[in-house]
């Protein structure tokens, strides 16, 4: 892709609503098909794209009433018969690799905290558990993957008394809390917990992710989600190593020799003196062995923003000359400026404390052409106790006299303010001041990765598009070793361990924030971001699986497990922002990183709560304002063939010759319009 010149955009005050599940063929878009024929359907979520409710993600983890029938599952992803079994009506329809642990557990009531007691039947899968009710006037399902349960609790024992006492509750990973009654004398309950701990804890219990098993049984996607990110690719994108030869690649690290939770690929300057035996030297006196390498590189100024983990300075002030050069080096490779930021994430209390278990910062003395920047972003404990926080007031709810002082009490705000300043001022000193950027906080995995990851999303348009935007995670996020494992929790029956924290999740609520305030730079809708999240509990793809590059590789994951991406990609349109521009997009945007224009995602963690949800559906008007740009574009492609039949040698007669679209549509368009080939082109509407 060819990149080109950036200028600036600053935000304004835009409002969003959240979206609603709903059902693309029903209401207004419903009538839309009906007048635009057999081909919108076809395209827009009918029998062949199979469009499903983006608050369900194809996870299910959600629930619902008649918005995420079964049959809807089964047009978006191929599914299989139970072996001999034959499917009764309260079964789910199965995933390839899915198979039922025993049979439907009847007379469950199921404890909503917003309609109420709801009495059905409970089944449980290697993958989720399905509940639905018995009550044909309130008819009503619930699907939850395994893999988003973080706790499974006993309530009530064999004396309990009183309806509904004795049961299973369930912590989720995304924030809900839920609970089933079961009846004493069916004994069921010991059966359900029984096969809810094998599927949700693989690892305690020595099996596979299903993840492996969805793969092995049969599963299929038209594209290859793996294929998305090619490191050696994006390098070239940036111009590395032609034309910009101030940086090279480095495959020092090809068997994971120099840092286990590095990537194999890495892009170091390419000054003479950057020799193998520098770069260790480097390696050693950084924390894991993370050293400073590219992650961004401006298009004219060459400014770069390089991550890495903190210097080994320790409490007797250690210093290495081979970091200190390399340092100078990455601030040479950038001829026009002669200094360089070194932006801390952590506070700078946290900082010198972590002098005293070796680690530190670099100082003036070592790096004289450095400018040392604390962004003040708390770790990982701070912010795990604030999402419990935000998970009781959004799950079930509080009182609206209580919603303001109640949110402003979980400090949640506070921290996604804190990431997205940080990132703006790595931003503003790689495009405004021309000037590189080293990044890191503690080990260089996790407020390392959310601040590089927003600054380039501010600064290069590519990874605002959907596919661009899988190349961000996979490259920030997946390759650099985000412990995605240990923070999420993956199969593990630890829902106390310290190491968990939502890191990737206030990253994507954070992109959430950037695309209210700049609601045409982003090519994908809220809908795609929640997918994400969802899958990222789910372990139904290998995404987001082990811990680093060199864990996925040992565990075969690219063989052996489907890409998100091959899932999220096969259907698109469900995820395309209607009001994206791709035609003015060479543009910085620097989001206003304030209280005032900080949001709860209610899209998100209030989803759950039919009181929360927008009373106008807006997916229904999103799917829309596609459809009617997708007719708009077929006008503009038409009336140009039209206009060339008749003028075959370019005289329109008005004295002009190959005069540009107003809509920015050139000859390329009409031989390939956007979206009509599912490309990631728009227009504004």
């Amino acid at each position: 892709m060819k990149r080109t010149s950036h200028s600036t955009l600053k935000a304004g005050d835009y409002e969003m609503n959240e979206t609603q599940p709903s059902s693309p063929t029903s209401g207004v878009v419903g009538t839309l098909f009906a007048k635009m024929g057999s081909d919108s359907v076809s395209s827009y979520g009918s029998k062949e794209s199979g469009s499903h409710s983006p608050t369900k993600s194809g996870c299910s983890s959600t629930s619902t009433s008649a918005e995420n029938t079964p049959a809807q599952e089964a047009r978006k992803i191929h599914t299989v018969s139970s072996g001999e079994r034959t499917l009764r009506a309260d079964d789910p329809v199965l995933l390839q690799g899915e198979e039922h642990r025993g049979s439907p557990v009847r007379d469950v009531v199921f404890l909503c905290p917003y309609n109420g007691p709801m009495r059905g039947s409970l089944q449980v899968t290697n993958y989720r558990l399905f509940f639905r009710s018995c009550d044909r006037d309130r008819s009503f399902q619930l699907e939850v993957p395994l893999g988003v349960i973080s706790r499974i609790g006993k309530v009530g024992g064999v004396r309990s008394s009183g309806e509904n006492s004795y049961g299973i509750e369930l912590l989720c990973k995304d924030i809900r809390t839920l609970r089933f009654a079961h009846k004493q004398e069916t004994r069921s309950r010991r059966t359900v917990v029984d096969s809810l701990q094998q599927g949700a804890f693989p690892i305690n219990n020595d099996l596979p992710f299903f993840a492996f098993r969805h793969l092995s049984g049969g599963a299929q996607y038209r594209d290859n989600g793996w294929d998305v990110y090619d490191p050696e690719a994006e390098f070239h994108r940036m111009g590395i190593p032609v034309p910009n030869d101030s940086w090279r690649l480095s495959r020092i690290n090809v068997n994971y020799d120099i840092s286990e939770t590095y990537p194999s690929l890495w892009a170091v300057p390419s000054h003479p003196s950057v020799t193998d035996d520098l770069l260790k030297l480097v390696a050693a006196f950084r924390s894991r062995g993370r050293i400073p390498v590219l992650s961004w590189l401006h298009p004219t100024s060459l400014a770069s923003i390089t991550r890495c983990s903190q210097p080994m300075v320790g409490v007797r002030s250690n210093r290495s000359q081979a970091d200190e050069k390399y340092v100078q080096y990455i601030m040479d490779a950038n001829a026009q400026s002669h200094r360089i930021f070194i932006m801390d994430a952590r506070p700078s209390v946290n900082a010198k404390a972590n002098k005293a278990r070796g680690g530190g910062f670099e100082t003036d003395e070592g790096y004289p052409n450095a400018e040392l920047v604390f962004l003040d972003i708390h770790n990982i404990h701070v912010m795990r106790e604030s999402l419990r926080k935000l998970q009781e007031v959004c799950y079930p709810g509080v009182e609206d006299g209580s919603w303001f002082s109640a949110i402003a009490s979980t400090s949640w705000l506070d921290h996604i303010k804190c990431i997205l300043a940080g990132a703006v001022k790595i931003a503003d000193k790689v495009e405004n001041q021309k000037t590189s950027c080293i990044v890191h906080c503690s080990d260089g995995w996790d407020r390392t990765a959310q601040l590089t990851s927003l600054a380039m999303l501010m600064l290069d348009p590519y990874y605002r598009t959907i596919i661009g935007f899988e190349v961000l995670i996979e490259k920030e996020w997946a390759s650099f070793g985000h412990k995605f494992a240990q923070r999420v929790g993956h199969g593990e029956d630890k829902p106390s361990d310290p190491d968990r924290s939502p890191v990737f999740l206030q990253f994507i609520d954070c992109v959430w924030q950037m695309t209210e305030q700049f609601p045409h730079a982003f090519e994908f809708n809220q809908d795609f971001l929640i997918s994400i999240l969802d899958h990222l509990y789910s372990c139904r793809f290998g995404t987001f699986l082990y811990n680093s590059e060199m864990e996925r590789n040992r565990e075969d994951v690219r063989r052996r497990t489907h890409s998100l991406w091959s899932f999220l990609n096969h259907d698109l349109n469900q995820y395309r922002n209607p009001l994206y521009n791709s035609f003015a997009q060479n543009v910085a945007i620097f989001p206003q990183a304030s209280m005032r224009h900080m949001k709860v995602w209610k899209g998100y963690y209030c989803r759950w709560n039919p009181r929360m949800r927008p009373q106008e559906p807006i997916h229904l008007r999103n799917l829309e304002l596609l459809m009617i740009r997708d007719q708009l574009l077929r006008k503009v492609v038409d009336l140009q063939l039209e206009c060339r039949r008749r003028h075959p040698h370019g005289d329109t007669g008005s004295g002009s010759r190959s005069s540009p679209s107003p809509t920015g549509l050139s000859s390329a368009a009409t031989a390939n319009p956007p979206l009509l080939r599912g490309t990631s082109g728009g227009v504004a509407i």
